[in-house]
């Protein structure tokens, strides 16, 4: 029998080796910095089509459903928080189409074909150049096959045990009694949704502030040392935050104190990301990518006659947890750590005497703690934390649990970096870093590479940030968050992520599972027409047709035109179907819609309905 998991692939079954620098994820995770990556679901579908063609019998979908790296599991490092991968079931847990249902549409017709798939291994057989078929018998009669066109540029018309069958580039074909096609990889007749972030009926209140101190001796250190520390070996992972201060002695004679010239600080380190403090100011930052972790800190600084403290703070950005000999990877400030520009030339501080700390005085009192009892943080509460945008400072605020059943999400887009907690619990690391890449063109045909296929450029590589409603109470609820460069913790909003409408766009000769019946197995197949089929989420119903027309539409969801045939009637018919139902259903055919609107034609139906809630709720 045909065993299907419930994993998405990250690589083109044609590419096997793909991804092998960075493991079987390959470029797939999603890094602060970089760009999503999406597959079309027509080319997921021809992989696994072509696996199971070739005498696959189980796939591994990887993933078949999105999930959050809570807390501080995102490895890597610099993964983001959400590993959704694109995946049928998305990181909220709502169904992504069209990419879940044409996938379910491939698995039926592959179902259809169980009976020669586990009987026989296949019999190939040349359809053309760049076509072949592949042929399964079973000894009591049953046949299947699946038509291939490998050409990534043009469609075939082929062929195959007497009949003609036209087959689009880059897809197979899957005929589940060698006659009738019932499922072709490049031709989705499920719906699409366009599933958005809406802002929440839950506004933040009662907002606190907490700054850590900078100033403060090294008496509190945990150790010193006349050497520069591995991070994870001091940490052992309780913290993404190590401290190593030191100090120096400036004479009142040297010349920069006068003419201004500063002297510069060099800081090597293995990584991830370096704050420079130089007696309590923010000197400078500096971020590792998850392709090159070093990073140089090269910069002037600020020095006064006298002592000066010297305050670099080492921030990880996940383990790292996949490579060769990954286990001895180093992590933190190993040095040079070098002053250049003094009277007497350079000043080498690698090995002169570093005090450590580990982590934040704020994690050490569990600021972020749901415990309401007096403590020894004395949080600033009012307006004044919008009015300098501070670093290292903890934010606090309270909020009601939104109304509705829809997945929520923080929008941290008005922040910097740091860590963000729902009533004791981490969201995880947040990061407002833009991405760059190549966002420009995607198209399925063709081995898949996450190069092919990248959205988001221009744009923070991740804003939203999932709260489980599991987390919440009815009210009351506490948002902690450490920003680490400076925002404006007013900004941040409570959305839910939402349907807004769907979509369908089928031509009016597509074939799909539902037209064939066990029973003509064997036999020419009666043409029954095709449907549309719109469906809202639970709790939505269809509210209004935004876009309908039979005849030669173009555009996609979103962005449907009509094009020079239109038949007059298409919103009338979609809407007396659909409008207020959360689901519906209308045939694509001539005598549905009037009359052929424009003969010898291949026509098409285009139609997006919006969903809005049943009842709106208080919040």
């Amino acid at each position: 029998m045909v065993s299907i998991a419930t994993l998405l692939p990250p690589t083109s079954l044609t590419n096997p080796k793909f991804g092998q620098r960075h493991g079987p994820d390959g470029m797939w995770f999603t890094e602060f910095g970089g760009p999503s990556y999406r597959r079309p679901v027509q080319d997921i579908a021809f992989a696994v089509a072509r696996f199971i063609q070739k005498g696959g019998s189980f796939v591994n979908y990887y993933m078949y459903h999105g999930g959050t790296n809570f807390g501080r599991t995102a490895g890597g490092p610099f993964v983001t928080t959400s590993y959704d991968y694109d995946a049928p079931i998305d990181e909220y847990g709502l169904i992504r189409q069209p990419k879940y249902g044409h996938l379910a549409e491939l698995h039926k017709a592959i179902k259809q074909c169980e009976p020669g798939l586990v009987a026989s291994d296949p019999i190939i057989v040349s359809l053309g150049p760049r076509q072949q078929a592949h042929v399964f018998y079973s000894k009591l009669g049953h046949c299947s096959a699946f038509l291939s066109n490998y050409d990534t540029n043009n469609g075939s018309r082929v062929m195959f045990n007497q009949r003609h069958h036209n087959l689009p580039a880059w897809s197979i074909s899957i005929l589940p009694d060698c006659l009738n096609m019932v499922f072709n990889t490049a031709k989705i007749g499920v719906q699409s949704t366009r599933l958005t972030m809406l802002r929440a009926n839950s506004q933040m209140f009662s907002w606190e502030t907490f700054s850590e101190d900078l100033t403060t001796s090294d008496v509190d250190s945990a150790f010193t040392s006349f050497s520069l520390l591995d991070q994870v070996n001091v940490t052992r992972d309780s913290s993404d935050y190590l401290w190593y201060t030191t100090t120096i002695d400036v004479a009142p004679t040297e010349s920069f104190l006068y003419n201004g010239e500063h002297p510069r600080l060099l800081v090597e380190s293995s990584g991830h990301a370096l704050h420079v403090f130089i007696n309590g100011k923010l000197s400078g930052s500096i971020f590792g990518t998850r392709e090159d972790r070093r990073i140089s800190y090269r910069e002037k600084i600020r020095l006064l006659s006298g002592r000066n403290k010297i305050a670099l703070l080492s921030v990880a950005m996940g383990l790292s947890n996949i490579g060769g000999h990954y286990e001895s990877w180093e992590t933190g400030v190993l040095g040079p750590v070098v002053l250049y520009g003094l009277d007497h030339g350079k000043l080498d501080l690698t090995h002169t005497k570093w005090s450590y700390r580990i982590g934040l005085k704020g994690e050490a009192m569990n600021v972020v703690s749901t415990n309401r009892m007096p403590s020894s943080v004395e949080w600033v509460q009012g307006s004044l934390i919008t009015q300098n945008n501070q670093p290292l400072t903890w934010h606090k605020a309270y909020f009601n649990e939104p109304d509705g059943e829809e997945p929520l999400a923080l929008d941290m887009s008005s922040m910097g970096k740091g860590q963000v907690w729902v009533n004791g619990q981490s969201i995880g690391r947040y990061w407002t870093a833009y991405a760059t890449g190549n966002c420009q063109q995607c198209h399925y045909t063709g081995s898949y590479r996450p190069s092919k296929c990248q959205v988001g450029c221009g744009r923070p590589t991740q804003r939203w940030y999932h709260v489980p409603r599991s987390w919440l109470k009815p009210t009351g609820n506490l948002l902690v968050l450490f920003e680490e460069l400076g925002g404006d913790p007013t900004g941040i909003l409570l959305a839910k992520r939402s349907m807004t409408s769907v979509c369908a766009d089928v031509v009016e000769y597509h074939t799909n599972i539902k037209n064939w019946r066990n029973e003509t197995y064997g036999q020419t197949q009666v043409f029954h027409s095709p449907k549309i089929h719109l469906q809202c989420s639970p709790g939505l119903l269809i509210s209004s047709i935004k876009f309908a027309s039979f005849g030669t539409p173009v555009g996609a969801c979103g962005s449907f035109q009509q094009g020079t045939c239109h038949a007059p009637t298409s919103y009338d018919v979609i809407s007396k179907r659909c409008i207020g139902e959360d689901r519906c259903a209308v045939a694509i055919s001539n005598t549905n819609f009037g009359q052929d609107p424009c003969p010898n034609t291949l026509k098409r139906l285009s139609v997006e309905a919006v969903c809005t809630p049943t009842s709106t709720g208080q919040g």
